[in-house]
């Protein structure tokens, strides 16, 4: 009998704790048990979060405008893949003066100066983000445009001196006054590699919608080049009248071996200053906003 007692007292313990566990799993996985019950899937529902994180390859298009070092910056990307996007950018400026005066020496009057500023340059770029849930990336990339110069001309009062070589010119006066006439190519290389870092990414991985991308690099252009033309007449001594150009002090600019051989030496030792600048540089912040495209 005490056999069959401490049977009876141990099933009915089993069937005890039995029930409890099935009451516990009820109370703390309600969802679980009916999902059981209802012979449906037991895996966790993929949250909108985690289905934005990873969008298909392609799938969305980001657009941006902003400005930076070459005037007002333009851009587009879409997405290669969780680490990657493919960005076209673009970037346009133009602006003129006129008459600006550039003040001379010793009571000269200075020179006119008229001049203007013309940026365009276009490229694309591969974006990665080592961390694609952060904003932080970096870019190779390559510009298929460059068109960036600046020009510049003006003229000189009489008595101005501009020093060419080791030789200071004074301008004539009236018709006979020094023009000059300056370009500064910063398009050496047409076609030139980039290389830029930056914060924000166009197609945020957390699915948001808006970014503010900002970046900075440099576009290896290879060295400035210069171009000086000067016409008009100059003269070696201030104390010439200068009123016909026919003074013995005075030359004509553009056809004086003297004077095309120092407006040679003097843009030799501008551009020897220019050759260290091989690379132009990007700086660029903008606001964009993706959407998606299939």
């Amino acid at each position: 009998m005490k056999r069959i007692a401490c049977c009876l007292t141990l099933t009915l313990l089993a069937a005890s704790a039995g029930l409890l566990a099935q009451n516990s799993s009820s109370n703390f996985y309600p969802s679980l048990s009916s999902a059981l019950r209802a012979g449906q899937s037991t895996a966790s529902p993929v949250s909108k979060a985690a289905v934005n994180a990873s969008p298909a390859p392609f799938s969305r298009l980001a657009l941006s405008g902003g400005i930076g070092a070459n005037g007002i910056n333009m851009q587009a990307a879409v997405n290669a893949n969780r680490y990657l996007n493919i960005r076209g950018v673009g970037n346009y400026f133009n602006y003129t003066v006129n008459n600006v005066k550039v003040s001379g020496s010793g009571g000269s009057s200075g020179i006119d100066v008229s001049g203007k500023l013309n940026f365009a340059t276009a490229g694309v770029t591969l974006d990665y983000f080592p961390f694609p849930n952060h904003g932080f990336r970096l870019s190779p990339g390559f510009e298929l445009l460059n068109q960036n110069a600046i020009t510049a001309s003006g003229v000189a009062a009489q008595g101005t001196s501009i020093t060419l070589g080791s030789t200071k010119y004074y301008s004539e006066a009236g018709a006979n006054a020094m023009s000059l006439n300056a370009n500064l190519g910063l398009n050496t290389h047409k076609q030139a590699f980039t290389m830029t870092t930056g914060w924000g990414n166009l197609i945020s991985r957390k699915g948001g919608h808006f970014s503010v991308p900002f970046e900075i690099g440099a576009i290896f252009t290879g060295a400035p080049t210069l171009g000086l033309n000067i016409t008009g007449y100059g003269c070696t001594t201030q104390t010439d009248d200068g009123t016909s150009g026919a003074g013995a002090s005075c030359v004509n600019m553009a056809t004086n071996a003297a004077a095309q051989t120092n407006i040679a030496a003097q843009i030799t030792k501008y551009q020897n200053d220019l050759n260290v600048l091989k690379v132009y540089p990007i700086f660029s912040i903008g606001i964009g906003y993706n959407f998606k495209i299939r």
